[in-house]
């Protein structure tokens, strides 16, 4: 059995630039991937660590798109996102204990095809579940 592996981290923050400007203190080094998702209304900017992306993520504006219904309006730690092989198959099983994506999931995202699950009441965590897949500017992004 393989161990599950975390895609990414998204952290909500109230401006890109300083944002970007701590994190490159903390990873020097890191490789930045910047993504423009007007459809769901983000500025991210994808700091690509050995183990793990840590997304930063800016709302292009107040607007209520999709990226501020799925993800809330709070800044700070948002979600944790999970790679699965086959995110269909991964949804018919967490199905079978009642668990359901959100409405408008699964979708083309940046990273591949995602759907984000409910908060969990226990823990506080939103979980993004994500099959790694081709994704460029002519495709749906993630939220």
């Amino acid at each position: 059995m393989t161990a599950p592996r975390v895609d990414h981290i998204g952290i909500v923050v109230a401006a890109l630039e300083p944002a970007i400007a701590a994190m490159r203190l903390v990873l020097p080094n890191a490789p930045v991937v910047r993504r423009s998702l007007p459809e769901v209304g983000l500025e991210v900017a994808e700091f690509q660590a050995a183990n793990v992306i840590i997304e930063l993520l800016q709302y292009a504006n107040d607007a209520p798109g999709l990226a501020r219904q799925t993800m809330g309006s709070a800044t700070g730690l948002n979600h944790l996102s999970i790679s699965v092989p086959d995110l269909d198959a991964a949804l018919v099983a967490l199905a079978r204990d009642g668990v359901a994506p959100l409405e408008g999931f699964p979708r083309r995202g940046a990273h591949g095809r995602i759907a984000f699950m409910h908060t969990d009441p226990r823990t506080g965590l939103r979980v993004e579940l994500c099959q790694a897949g081709s994704a460029d500017a002519n495709e749906e992004h993630k939220a």
